[in-house]
C-alpha cells in the first residue's frame, strides 16, 4: 500500500483476525495505517499422522505428536493449508511497525494469538486487542486499549488439546480393533454418544402401561362471554378421597410406583360414567393464587442453540454457522459465551427501545441483572445480543432469510430481558359428586389470566415437548365461588398410555450435556456435528436416534474404560481444565497423573476403568492390556428367542444358531433402523426373508457354478471360481459379476437372467466407420458407447434388444447438453418458513434431496423418502444455506511463472528497504490478497475448531 502521512507519523500496524469476513468488515473502521489480515483459523495445530511429524521425531511421539515422556511436549506443525497464508503473514509482518493479534477473546482465540507469535517471530512491538462485538466503537477501543497475551488461557486450552489427543489416538485404535474400522472416540463425544445410547435403552426397557380417567364439560347454566365463560372442562382427580393414577405414577417397568393412588382400567372408568350421569355437582373450593413470571436472561451460546432448535427448526450446527456471519458482519456480539451479562451500554440500549416501542409502562424501574449459572463461566464476555450502543430493529437491518430470524430470535430475546414481569392470577376449582353407586368423585380445573403480559409482548420462549403449554398461554375459567351448582353436559371415560421417555433432540441434548457441566458450551455444536457425522446417531424427524454400531461402542467403553464415560468424572475432568486456567493447577503433573496414573494409590488400569478411587488413572495401561475385551461378546446383543443382534464389519445383523450349524439363520439389519423398534417379531420377519445365496445353476460353457447374492450396493449375480483360482498378483482371475436390473429380484432371477447380466456389455454393431457399439448398465442407468461418445437408454430392456439401426438413430440426433427433463417430485414437504417456497424431495445423481428451488440439501445417513418429516426437510435446506454456496478450488498457476515469480521475490527482499521498495511490496501484497480472496473465498472463523479430537 502507498504510504499516507498518517502512516509515516504513526507507523504501519499489521492487525491478525481469524476470517476474512471478519478481516474485511474490521478494515472498515481503521485507517489507512492499518492492514487487516486473516489467519483463516488456526495455522498450526498437533499433526494430522505421522506423515506431518518431523523427520526428527520417532515411536510414541511420532504417533501420537505428543512427546509424553518429555512433560508432554506437543508437536506443533503448520497445517498444509495454511503455508501460504502464513508466508503472506510474514511478508505484511516484514513491512509492519506493529503487531495487533486480534483473534477471538476465548481460551481457543488466545492460543490462536500465540501459535501466531510463536510461528511469526515479530520483532516489532506485540499487542493483543480484543472486542466483543464488530462496530466502529467497539474496535477504536480495542485499538486504543491494548493488553497482554493471557499465558493462563493458552495453557488451560493446550492442556485441553493434548488431554484430547491422547484420548482419541489412543481409545480410537481400540474400536478399530474390536469393532469396526475408522471408528473415533473423544472425551466428550463418547460420553454425549453414551447419553443417547442410555435414553434408547430406556425406551427399549420401557413397558407401557393403560390407565382411564374422566373428563366432564360443566355448566354454569350463565350465557357467558369472553371474560366468564359459560362452560369449562375438568379431569377427574380423586375417587372416594384417593387421588386417580395418572400417567406419571408409572414407572418405565409399567407398574405403579405406589398403592396409593387408584388405577382405573376400562371397565372401572365406564361403570363410574354410568354412575355419575345423573349426579348433581357443585363447587367444592376455589383457590386463586397470584401469578407472576420473569423474563428469560439473555442468550448465551447453549441457550440460543436450544431456542433455535425449538422456535426455526435449526440444529446447533447451522445455528453458530449463522450467528457466525452475523458477529462477522457486526450485527450481533460474540457467539461462543458462557455469560448472560450485558453492559452498561446494552442495557441502556435495551430499555431504550422498551420504552420506544412498547411504552414506558412496560420498563422497570432499575436495570435487570442476570447471574451466571454456567459454572466457570468467562464472565468477560457478553451475553449474545444485537451489537452498538442503539439496537437496530430487525427491519433496519436489511437481513434477509436465516439470518433475519436469527436475528430477530437475538433482539426480541435482549430487549425482553429488560422488561417488566407477566403479571396475573391461577385459579383452580374443584367440582364434586356423588354417584349412583355411592362413590364420591371429584374434578378438578386450572386456569391462568394474564393481567399485565409485561415482557412477553415481546418474547415467549419455546419448549422442547411439543405439547406443553407456553408461558403466554391463558386458560379462562367461570367466575364461580364455592357451592355453586353446576350441570354436567358430558362425562367421556379416557383410555391413557404411557409413552417411553423422548429420544434427545439438540437442544435437549445440549441442555443435558450443560446440566451435567459435561464439555464446554462453545464446543457442543461440533460434538454433535461429530457422532452424526461418524455415524454414532442419526436423526429421524429431530430426534437423534443411536444406531446398533453406537451400542457396541459404548458397551466395550463402559465395561472396559468404565471411568473415561463416567459421567462425574468427565464433568470433574472439566472442572480440573478450568483450575488449571486459573492458575491454581498445574497442567504437567495433571497430564501425568492421567496418562500414567501416577500418584492414584494403585493406579492400575482395573482402576482407571471402573471409576473407584481418584478420578485420574492410567490411561497407558488400560489401553495397553486388550486380552480381556471380547469383540463378538461386546457387539452381540440378545433380542429374544434365541436370536442375537450382532454389529459386524459391514454392518448390524440378526443371527440364530452357530455359523456353519443346522438351522442357522442370518439376515441383515436396516441401518436405519432404531433400535427400540427391533421386536423378536420383526427379527423373525428378517430371518425369514430370503437371504444368503441363491444357486442358480452352472454356466454350460465354463462349468462354473452362478449364484445371486445380496450384497451391500444390492442384489447381484456372480460366478463362483475354482478352488486354488489366483486372486491376487499379475495372474489373478476376477470372477465375472453384474447387478440385477431393478425389474428383477432376488428369489426369481434365473440362471438364463444371470448369464445375459454377465454377459454384458452387449455388441450393437459398428457404425459406417467401423466404431463398436456397445448397450450397458452403469452408475445412473442403461446406456450406449460409442468411442467416448455417451447416451442414455430408457430402459434396462434396452440394453438387451435395441437393434443397430435404433441405436444409429439415437446417435443421429444432436447430443443432449444440459440436464434432462426433470423428474417428478417423490415427495412434497409443504412451505418453507424461510423462502416461503413449496419444499420438495427429489431423485437427484448423488441420491434423494430436499429443494425449494433456490436450496438444494442432500438427504444424509437416517434420513430416508417416506420418513422425513417437513420440520427435517426445513432443516436441512437451513444448514446448507448457513453454509453458503460451495467453494471453488483456485487454479493452480503454471509452475514456471511461480518459479519466476520466486526468483523476483528473492531479488525484492534483497534490495534495500526504501520507500520505493515498500510500493513494490505493497502492489505484490495487493496482487497476493486478490489470489488469497479466491481461495480462502467463503471461509470463515468457522474454520476455528475447538478440540477435533473432543
Amino acid at each position: 500500500m502507498s504510504p499516507t502521512s498518517e502512516t509515516a507519523q504513526g507507523g504501519r500496524r499489521l492487525v491478525i483476525v481469524e476470517s476474512p469476513a471478519k478481516a474485511k468488515t474490521i478494515k472498515g473502521y481503521l485507517g489507512p495505517g492499518y492492514v487487516v489480515e486473516a489467519s483463516v483459523g488456526h495455522i498450526r495445530d498437533l499433526p494430522n499422522g505421522a506423515a506431518e511429524v518431523p523427520e526428527k521425531y520417532t515411536g510414541e511421539v511420532r504417533r501420537l505428536g505428543v512427546d509424553v515422556e518429555h512433560d508432554f511436549q506437543p508437536i506443533y506443525v503448520v497445517n498444509a493449508d495454511k503455508k501460504a497464508q502464513v508466508r503472506k503473514l510474514k511478508e505484511q509482518l516484514a513491512d509492519s511497525d506493529e503487531l495487533y493479534l486480534a483473534t477471538d477473546e476465548d481460551r481457543e482465540g488466545e492460543a490462536i494469538a500465540w501459535h501466531l507469535l510463536e510461528v511469526l517471530k515479530p520483532k516489532v512491538p506485540v499487542k493483543r486487542m480484543v472486542f466483543h462485538e464488530i462496530t466502529k466503537a467497539a474496535i477504536q477501543e480495542a485499538v486504543a486499549n491494548p493488553r497482554e497475551l493471557n499465558k493462563r488461557m493458552v495453557d488451560a486450552q493446550e492442556t485441553r488439546r493434548i488431554l484430547d489427543r491422547l484420548y482419541g489416538y489412543e481409545v480410537s485404535p481400540v474400536l478399530w480393533k474390536k469393532v469396526m474400522p475408522r471408528l473415533s472416540a473423544g472425551r466428550v463425544q463418547s460420553v454425549a454418544t453414551r447419553l443417547v445410547v442410555e435414553r434408547e435403552r430406556e425406551r427399549i426397557a420401557f413397558r407401557s402401561a393403560e390407565y382411564w380417567d374422566l373428563t366432564g364439560t360443566f355448566s354454569t347454566g350463565r350465557a357467558g362471554d369472553a371474560s366468564d365463560p359459560a362452560a369449562f372442562t375438568a379431569r377427574l382427580s380423586t375417587v372416594d378421597g384417593r387421588r386417580v393414577a395418572q400417567g406419571r405414577d408409572f414407572g418405565p417397568d409399567g407398574r405403579l410406583k405406589s398403592d396409593q393412588v387408584l388405577h382405573l382400567d376400562e371397565a372401572n372408568a365406564r361403570a363410574l360414567k354410568a354412575a355419575l350421569e345423573n349426579a348433581a355437582f357443585s363447587v367444592r373450593s376455589v383457590e386463586s393464587k397470584p401469578y407472576r413470571r420473569s423474563p428469560y436472561a439473555p442468550f448465551r451460546t447453549t441457550t440460543l442453540q436450544q431456542e433455535a432448535s425449538r422456535k426455526l427448526g435449526f440444529g446447533a450446527k447451522a445455528t453458530m454457522q449463522i450467528a457466525q456471519k452475523l458477529y462477522e458482519n457486526g450485527f450481533i456480539t460474540y457467539m461462543r459465551t458462557d455469560s448472560t451479562t450485558l453492559s452498561d451500554t446494552a442495557v441502556t440500549a435495551a430499555r431504550a427501545q422498551v420504552t420506544q416501542l412498547y411504552g414506558g409502562d412496560y420498563l422497570p424501574e432499575k436495570p435487570r441483572t442476570y447471574a451466571g449459572k454456567v459454572k466457570n463461566a468467562q464472565e468477560a464476555h457478553e451475553a449474545i445480543r444485537p451489537s452498538g450502543d442503539r439496537f437496530r430493529t430487525p427491519a433496519e437491518t436489511g437481513l434477509t432469510g436465516d439470518q433475519f430470524r436469527l436475528y430477530e430470535l437475538i433482539w426480541k430475546r435482549t430487549v425482553a430481558s429488560q422488561m417488566k414481569d407477566a403479571v396475573g392470577n391461577s385459579v383452580t376449582v374443584r367440582i364434586g359428586g356423588t354417584g349412583s353407586d355411592g362413590r364420591d368423585a371429584e374434578f378438578s380445573a386450572s386456569g391462568k389470566t394474564i393481567t399485565f403480559h409485561g415482557f412477553m409482548k415481546a418474547y415467549v420462549e419455546g419448549a422442547d415437548d411439543p405439547n406443553a403449554e407456553l408461558d403466554d398461554r391463558e386458560r379462562r375459567l367461570p367466575q364461580v365461588a364455592e357451592g355453586d351448582r353446576l350441570t354436567a353436559e358430558e362425562i367421556t371415560a379416557d383410555g391413557h398410555a404411557t409413552k417411553p421417555p423422548a429420544r434427545y433432540t439438540e437442544a435437549s441434548l445440549v441442555k443435558e450435556l450443560e446440566e451435567r457441566e459435561i464439555g464446554r458450551p462453545s464446543t457442543y455444536a461440533s460434538i454433535i456435528g461429530t457422532i452424526l457425522d461418524r455415524g454414532y446417531v442419526f436423526k429421524k424427524g429431530t430426534a437423534l436416534v443411536p444406531s446398533f454400531l453406537s451400542f457396541a461402542v459404548v458397551n466395550l467403553l463402559e465395561k472396559h474404560f468404565g471411568r473415561l464415560v463416567d459421567y462425574d468424572f468427565t464433568a470433574k475432568m472439566e472442572d480440573d481444565l478450568d483450575r488449571i486456567a486459573r492458575g491454581e493447577a498445574q497442567a504437567v503433573p495433571w497430564l501425568r497423573r492421567f496418562y500414567f496414573g501416577e500418584g492414584t494409590g494403585t493406579g492400575g488400569a482395573a482402576e482407571a476403568g471402573n471409576g473407584d478411587g481418584d478420578h485420574l488413572g492410567g490411561l497407558k495401561e488400560l489401553v495397553t492390556d486388550l486380552g480381556a475385551i471380547d469383540a463378538r461378546e461386546i457387539s452381540s446383543f440378545p433380542v429374544g428367542s434365541g436370536i442375537v443382534l450382532r454389529v459386524g464389519r459391514y454392518g448390524p445383523y440378526v443371527e440364530r444358531g452357530e455359523k456353519d450349524a443346522e438351522g442357522h439363520q442370518r439376515a441383515d439389519v436396516p441401518a436405519d433402523l432404531a433400535p427400540d423398534e427391533l421386536t423378536v417379531e420383526l427379527a423373525e420377519e428378517l430371518l425369514a426373508k430370503p437371504s444368503g445365496d441363491f444357486e442358480l445353476g452352472k454356466d454350460p460353457e465354463t462349468g462354473h457354478e452362478i449364484v445371486a447374492k445380496d450384497g451391500r450396493y444390492g442384489p447381484y449375480v456372480t460366478e463362483i471360481l475354482p478352488e486354488g483360482t489366483p486372486k491376487t498378483g499379475k495372474n489373478a482371475v476376477k470372477p465375472r459379476t453384474a447387478s440385477l436390473f431393478k425389474s428383477m429380484a432376488l428369489d426369481t432371477v434365473t440362471l438364463e437372467d444371470a448369464l445375459r447380466l454377465m454377459s454384458l456389455p452387449r455388441v450393437v454393431g459398428k457404425d459406417a466407420e467401423g466404431v463398436e457399439i456397445t448397450a450397458q448398465n452403469g452408475r445412473y442407468g442403461p446406456y450406449l458407447k460409442k468411442g467416448t461418445d455417451s447416451r442414455s437408454l430408457e430402459t434396462e430392456d434396452q440394453i438387451f434388444n435395441i437393434t443397430l439401426d435404433e441405436a444409429l438413430a439415437i446417435y443421429a440426433q444432436p447430443k443432449q447438453r444440459g440436464r434432462a427433463a426433470a423428474k417428478p417430485p417423490l415427495k412434497e414437504l409443504g412451505t418453507d418458513p424461510v423462502s416461503e417456497r413449496p419444499v420438495v424431495v427429489k431423485d437427484g445423481r448423488f441420491g434423494p434431496y430436499v429443494t425449494d428451488g433456490e436450496t438444494n440439501a442432500t438427504l444424509r445417513t437416517g434420513d430416508s423418502v417416506e420418513t422425513i418429516t417437513p420440520e427435517r426437510g426445513y432443516e436441512l435446506l437451513a444448514e446448507k444455506r448457513a453454509k453458503g454456496p460451495a467453494k471453488k478450488a483456485a487454479k493452480k498457476a503454471p509452475a514456471k511463472k511461480a518459479t519466476a515469480k520466486k526468483t523476483a521475490a528473492k531479488k525484492t527482499t534483497a534490495a534495500k528497504k526504501t520507500t520505493a521498495a515498500r510500493k513494490t511490496t505493497a502492489k505484490k501484497t495487493t496482487t497476493a490478497k486478490s489470489a488469497a480472496k479466491k481461495t480462502t473465498a467463503g471461509r470463515t472463523a468457522a474454520a476455528k475448531t475447538s478440540s477435533p479430537d473432543e
